[in-house]
């Protein structure tokens, strides 16, 4: 099932597996660059790299009420003060809440949009994230992530984002109250292309279970 909406307000939702009444859903994030005004290509690299993340979930997901579901941005960019990939994942998180009520969502985001993740991770359906290569600059706030579940996942090898930034971001999000771990990847590099299996399987494990911790 593959169901598109956009206006000039909001960006895409891509729904790629999941029941017509799921009991919770795993929101796909992608990423992007740090200014960027434009619209995002028509070929999305980005977003085409988290599709693999997507059938996996919805290969593990079969059976369950589980949805399985992707963001679109209306810039590449996030754009300082803007943060427009934060502002479209929210849009994002209201547009499933819209369409499917008030069920858990746990967020998988990469680089640009693992940065989105842990911004808007506040929201009330969302029971955690598992970030991707994050970008995850000093000062970032942390304090509406108390109660979350998170996990960082990094390749310290990443020469676009740092993966020290990562660990860091985890020390404060758990002294702010989140139950939050960072994953050292032996390999994969930004673009999670070497052991891509590797990252396709912990993503999935790890997205799963904490939808799975959703009370009844």
């Amino acid at each position: 099932m593959t169901v598109r909406s956009r206006s000039a307000a909001s960006p895409a939702l891509v729904v790629r597996h999941g029941a017509e009444a799921p009991a919770g859903a795993v929101l796909l994030l992608h990423g992007g660059r740090e200014d960027g005004l434009e619209a995002p290509p028509l070929l999305n690299l980005p977003a085409l790299r988290m599709r693999p993340f997507a059938g996996a979930l919805g290969r593990a997901a079969r059976g369950r009420p589980v949805l399985v579901a992707e963001g679109r941005y209306r810039h590449r960019g996030w754009n300082g003060a803007r943060a427009d990939a934060a502002r479209d994942a929210e849009t994002a998180l209201a547009g499933l809440r819209a369409r499917f009520g008030a069920i858990p969502v746990v967020l998988v985001g990469h680089s640009m949009g693992g940065r989105a993740a842990l911004a808007v991770a506040g929201d009330r359906a969302v029971l955690g994230v598992v970030a991707l290569a994050p970008w995850c600059p000093r000062g970032e706030p942390v304090a509406h992530l108390a109660g979350r579940r998170l996990h960082l996942l990094h390749d310290e090898a990443d020469r676009v984002t740092a993966a020290g930034d990562s660990w860091e971001f985890v020390r404060r999000a758990r002294e702010a109250g989140a139950d939050a771990t960072g994953i050292p990847m032996p390999s994969g590099g930004h673009a999670m292309l070497r052991s891509a299996g590797l990252w396709h399987r912990r993503v999935t494990e790890l997205a799963l279970e904490t939808l799975a911790s959703a009370p009844a």
